[in-house]
């Protein structure tokens, strides 16, 4: 059943929150109506009961492991995650194994989305420093966009020869995503601590090793050639107050050079780290009050254009490794959206400012085709809300594969209470429905 007539609902959506019925017909939202809507045939109805509507989330930054590294997660489950957070749609990292650098690859990549994918997808081209003409074939109609690597990755991933970036630079064809932290820097900043601690690096040191310097090097240089070529830039993860003076304030159109902040970076800080420890670990690191507070700005005032997860799980045996063994990310997209209308509920973001970074934003840069609003004519990607709800994340109510979760104890005021894709219930009641596929994203470039 994918056609809805959802009473009721206090809909939040371009700006504006306001009472009215919608009708969902085969995928579609057909109507949406403040004076409401009397009777509609061929529906199933539900009464909202004044909870709110959002639109589905579209989160730009994933990594759901498949294929090469399922023991830490796959598309199944972490699209399962996904769709209980009220995630309808992703955009999935090129590092897996295979690394997705040639075109078949990226082929196979959408084949396991169509038969696995709960929600929504898409999946990066990833660049490597010998795969620019293989890149180049990359349709920016079916492809959300490229991907590069400018600080330390995995394998092959990693692009640091400088007649590379530049050709890259010079020639990308559509939105080019960057990873931006300073590989040099990295390294010797690793080089002082291992000499201080030796193999017992203290997880406190990882803002320090992966530094402010490293991540403003490189995002300032990535932005001066994108500058100097007019490439279409995306920055991936910003977690300096540094960096964010880098972008133009301001409203999304007319931009070129976009910027994009991560939920653990406007959440958590290095105060965090005893507590967390390990589970805190991501690249680019979690650093100081001041560089979150600055983040934070940057998402109010514009200058960091939308918000994502950088969802990236490992195991806790992973996790449980000495530092320099221990792999960097964590599992977000089950509570990305509560936690950002937490934030809004302690008055640090409003509500259109949750939905515009989140749901909005995302559709509109990457020319999403009809998705990312309530609107008459777009795909019924939608997800409700209950403000009243207050529970606690505990290993029992985590779908993630990885089974544990940065959040662990943090209650939480609002929670997913349905969620809906291209009109089918993917999540109601606390469960997934198994048997609900998502599409295949596509772009109006």
């Amino acid at each position: 059943m994918n056609s809805w007539l959802i009473r009721n609902a206090l809909v939040a959506d371009d700006g504006r929150t306001f009472m009215a019925d919608v009708l969902v017909r085969t995928g579609i939202i057909e109507r949406i109506a403040t004076e409401g809507i009397g009777s509609a045939r061929g529906v199933q109805e539900l009464d909202a009961r004044e909870n709110l509507l959002l639109p589905g989330v579209i989160d730009d930054q994933v990594h759901f492991r498949e294929p090469g590294l399922t023991h830490k997660d796959d598309i199944a489950s972490a699209s399962a995650a996904a769709a209980a957070g009220g995630i309808t749609s992703f955009m999935e990292m090129p590092n897996t194994q295979p690394q997705t650098l040639t075109q078949e690859l990226l082929a196979a990549k959408y084949a396991l989305g169509a038969k696995l994918s709960r929600v929504n997808y898409s999946f990066y081209m990833g660049v490597s420093n010998d795969n620019l003409d293989e890149v180049m074939r990359t349709d920016p109609s079916t492809v959300c966009g490229l991907k590069a690597f400018l600080g330390s990755s995995t394998g092959n991933m990693l692009v640091d020869d400088p007649g590379t970036l530049d050709r890259l630079f010079r020639q990308a064809h559509m939105l080019l995503a960057i990873h931006a932290e300073d590989e040099s820097t990295i390294r010797r900043n690793m080089e002082v601590v291992v000499a201080r601690w030796g193999d017992a690096i203290p997880i406190e040191e990882h803002p320090r090793i992966r530094s402010a310097e490293a991540c403003f090097k490189s995002s300032s240089s990535a932005v001066a050639l994108a500058k100097e070529h007019g490439t279409r830039l995306h920055v991936l993860h910003i977690s300096t107050a540094q960096e964010v003076p880098l972008f133009d304030a301001g409203p999304l159109e007319g931009k070129r050079i976009t910027a994009e902040a991560c939920v653990h970076h406007l959440w958590f800080t290095d105060a965090d780290y005893p507590r967390r420890g390990p589970l805190l670990k991501w690249n680019p690191a979690v650093k100081s009050t001041d560089d979150r507070a600055a983040i934070r700005q940057g998402v109010i005032d514009g200058r960091i254009d939308v918000i994502a997860t950088d969802h990236a799980p490992h195991t806790l045996e992973e996790k449980s490794l000495p530092y320099a063994k221990c792999p960097s990310g964590g599992p977000l997209v089950q509570h990305s959206l509560v936690a950002m209308l937490e934030l809004e509920r302690e008055g640090v973001l409003t509500l259109a400012q949750v939905v515009e970074k989140l749901c909005h934003a995302p559709a509109r840069m990457f020319a999403v085709d009809r998705r990312g609003y309530i609107r008459e004519g777009y795909h019924a990607d939608l997800v409700l809300i209950d403000r009243g709800a207050s529970w606690t994340v505990d290993r029992s109510n985590l779908l993630y594969k990885c089974g544990w979760s940065p959040f662990e104890g943090q209650r939480f005021s609002s929670r997913v209470m349905h969620t809906w894709v291209n009109g089918r219930s993917v999540f109601a009641d606390g469960r997934v429905n198994g048997d609900v596929r998502g599409e295949r994203l596509l772009f109006d470039r």
